[in-house]
């Protein structure tokens, strides 16, 4: 399947709540694929079907190179641990910014695959944070929003310079 163009922050899709997966069909399938191909390309851990256009609840995970791709179809948190772990995060769509950022050291997630067999699954550490942040996009909850205003200012910032240096200069 091709990869898709993706995105990019401050898109203004990237904040609105994608729909459930209601068919799971020939279609869903190839989406996934669709995306999967898309996170190869992109050289990313994770992404969502609204990372490419699409307002589905459809994440796909891939936590190193030549590991399995994971898909969840309507993932969502159905417990999270209290223990606290901090991360470095960024995305894709915001390249060359990142920041730590405090999660759920462990959560407990309920999904379809895609045949549509209800499925939940534990994870803890880095899985958890990424499972936690494409869930977040899929409710429209970018991951600087997890960020205090201060350093959500400074990242905005740093983004904003990198978009200015890359563009090229007027002859």
């Amino acid at each position: 399947m091709p990869a898709r163009p993706l995105i990019y922050f401050p898109d203004p899709r990237l904040r609105a709540r994608a729909e459930p997966v209601l068919v799971f069909d020939e279609a869903l399938r190839e989406l996934a694929l669709d995306i999967r191909d898309t996170l190869d390309a992109a050289q990313a851990v994770g992404l969502t079907a609204p990372h490419i256009g699409r307002p589905l609840r459809l994440v796909v995970l891939r936590l190193e190179p030549g590991a399995p791709h994971h898909v969840y179809v309507n993932p969502e948190i159905v417990w999270a641990s209290p223990e606290r772990a901090a991360g470095t995060e960024g995305s894709v769509l915001m390249p060359g910014v990142a920041e730590t950022v405090e999660r759920a050291r462990a959560v407990r997630i309920r999904y379809r695959d895609l045949a549509g067999a209800e499925r939940e699954d534990e994870a803890e550490g880095f899985r958890a944070a990424c499972l936690q942040h494409e869930i977040d996009q899929l409710d429209g909850i970018f991951w600087l929003e997890r960020l205090s205003r201060l350093r959500r200012e400074r990242a905005l910032k740093r983004y904003a310079k990198l978009r200015r240096d890359a563009r090229p200069e007027a002859p």
